[in-house]
């Protein structure tokens, strides 16, 4: 069984030295949030990850959830914990203060999200999805709906989904059948079925918020006709408090590949009240607002994953002995070598390390372009945060689930067949970890919103903004002889970024499957090299922190090598993506469908 432990150290690097957060939040006005406090918060979520949530994970793979006649149980020890979780108050960390919320930053509360991810991913599910219905309502509800429904929700003691996905219908949702029709009173009757509901149904918090698109009768066909609702499992009345049932319920839930203490659930609408948010026909505009900061989150589960991973693999390949090392025995009064000295057992870790640490990052600089978003009052400070934003999150959900996804098939393989069997445990993060590339948009879908929606889209507008970035630590750094190793396969894979976007571009304006032949390419070439320039930035603290004189020279020293290992071993796959891009799509597509046989 995995043992985990909070990266405290790497967590408050990336936060206070790499991305300097007590500046940022002092500049945005979240006073509240000074070093000591963030430090505390993030020692106190360790020890509930590592005391109270880690010790579940197994038992939830092993037991699962239980459905009888509509009511699901959580696995043993889930209750417990939700509410040990809800009492120390972290539903309520980045929250309006207006709502019962601390209102601490959303960067703070996205690096302790990933510990809880780390220790017990469907645990972390439970409460993950309610930010996303808080963020849902507070930008598009009305100020009844929010003192409605947000108070409880911020505490906890509600939660929150996202329905979207209809048995015919998933990344398609213009096809969405479950209708809305009005009420007298203003309100709506929503009738349908949704899968593949996460927390659809659970005995972990006295009522649950369905965020659900619907079409109203007489909508227009396809995208421009869905509208977003608000509805509950239990009626609310105007103070908030619980009135009747509604009509939703829980058809079955799913058995699943992982993630097994969640409930995925079948939910069904029977004339179930629901409460229009934003206007009609302009749900999915509204309903992008729970789907960014939930592609965020999963970002972050891919984080997560290669984390937790990391760790297991680790400490296994420092104890298990087999074979010899091919330069000279390491272990001269044992029968073998420990793993870890075998060059392709270190390869598995790096890759491991240089995920974790690099994906923990970009995702957290990600979640302070969040906060710039809520709080900067410079409108083109905001507005240049908000087109960063909407380039990285495609890439930052898709690159870093897809790698997440890949440690712990590393983790597995050095534990050799060991990592095969359940009761050690890696096997369970790989499963667990797979859902983290379909969900919230599949690697594809994330590929052609970024390439298409958003690059072609824009005329590749979008890119500038990171693009100036990159360059300019670049130029900073081109006369830093020990930056010399990092800056120039930056500065090269750069202008090489730069060319593949025009070369679509064009290519594209002949045939438009050009651009769905190159998309994914296209965000695992900019993931590697987004992930590159955060790992030289990372490399500059630690040249800086070592040329001080700092007592912690281990750190700073691996967090070099281990920037040097990415440059070296891991950017270098870009230039494959790159070559399957300039090959173009006429391979792809010279078979007929029809010509498809076995």
């Amino acid at each position: 069984m995995l043992e985990y432990k909070a990266p405290i150290r790497d967590v408050k690097f990336v936060m206070q030295e790499l991305l300097d957060c007590e500046s940022h939040y002092q500049h945005l006005g979240y006073e509240d949030a000074s070093t000591d406090m963030v430090d505390a918060i993030i020692g106190e979520a360790a020890k509930l990850t590592e005391q109270v949530v880690a010790p579940l994970n197994q038992i939830g793979d092993q037991q699962g959830c239980t459905w009888t006649d509509g009511v699901v149980t959580t696995p043993d020890g889930f209750k417990e914990a939700y509410q040990q979780y809800v009492e120390g108050g972290w539903p309520t960390l980045s929250q309006s203060e207006e709502f019962g919320g601390q209102g601490l930053p959303h960067s703070l509360n996205i690096s302790i999200a990933e510990l809880f991810s780390s220790a017990n991913h469907s645990f972390a599910m439970y409460p993950g999805l309610s930010h996303g219905a808080l963020a849902t309502i507070e930008a598009h509800g009305t100020a009844t709906q929010k003192q409605q429904f947000m108070p409880k929700l911020v505490e906890g003691n509600w939660t929150g989904t996202m329905c979207l996905t209809e048995p015919h219908c998933g990344t398609d949702l213009g096809m969405l059948r479950t209708k809305a029709e009005l009420n007298e009173d203003g309100s709506y009757s929503l009738t349908g079925t949704k899968i593949f509901i996460s927390a659809g149904e659970h005995d972990l918090s006295d009522n649950i918020v369905h965020i659900v698109i619907a079409r109203i009768p007489g909508a227009p066909e396809g995208n421009k006709g869905i509208s977003l609702f608000i509805v509950p499992k239990f009626n609310v009345n105007d103070d908030g408090t619980i009135a009747d049932r509604n009509g939703v319920s829980c058809g079955s839930i799913e058995h699943k590949m992982g993630i097994n203490g969640n409930a995925t659930c079948v939910i069904n609408f029977d004339s179930a009240k629901g409460h229009l948010i934003g206007e009609p026909n302009r749900g999915l505009k509204c309903m992008f607002t729970f789907m960014n900061a939930a592609r965020i989150g999963v970002a972050s589960e891919g984080v997560a994953a290669a984390e937790a991973s990391f760790q297991g693999a680790l400490a296994y390949a420092k104890d298990r002995l087999q074979m010899r090392s091919i330069s000279g025995v390491k272990n001269p009064d044992g029968p073998a070598d420990a793993i870890i000295v075998h060059p392709d057992v270190r390869r598995m870790l790096l890759t491991q390390k240089s995920i974790a640490e690099g994906g923990r990052a970009l995702v957290s600089y990600l979640a302070q372009l969040v906060d710039i978003g809520h709080a900067e009052k410079d409108e083109s400070v905001k507005a240049d945060a908000e087109t960063k934003l909407a380039l990285l999150t495609p890439i930052a959900k898709a690159f870093l689930s897809e790698l997440g996804f890949e440690c712990t098939s590393h983790g597995v393989q050095i534990f050799g067949g060991h990592g095969f069997i359940k009761e050690w445990g890696m096997e369970q993060l790989m499963r667990d970890t797979k859902i983290s590339c379909l969900y919230e948009g599949t690697t594809g879908i994330q590929a052609l919103d970024l390439l298409a929606r958003k690059i072609i889209g824009t005329q590749g507008e979008v890119l500038k903004p990171f693009a100036k970035d990159v360059r300019v630590f670049c130029q900073e750094n081109m006369d830093n002889a020990e930056m010399a190793e990092f800056i120039q396969p930056i500065m090269a894979y750069a202008k090489e970024w730069h060319e593949l976007t025009a070369s679509i571009g064009a290519k594209a304006m002949k045939n438009p499957d050009e651009i769905g032949g190159a998309s994914v390419d296209y965000l695992m070439f900019s993931g590697y090299v987004t992930l590159a320039y955060f790992w030289a930035k990372m490399a500059k603290v630690a040249q800086t922190k070592l040329a001080q004189g700092t007592e912690d020279k281990a750190f700073y020293q691996a967090k070099i090598k281990t920037a040097q290992f990415f440059i070296q071993r891991m950017l270098p796959r870009a230039k494959g993506h790159a070559a399957c891009i300039s090959n173009g799509v006429d391979s792809m597509m010279a078979l007929d469908s029809e010509d498809f046989v076995f």
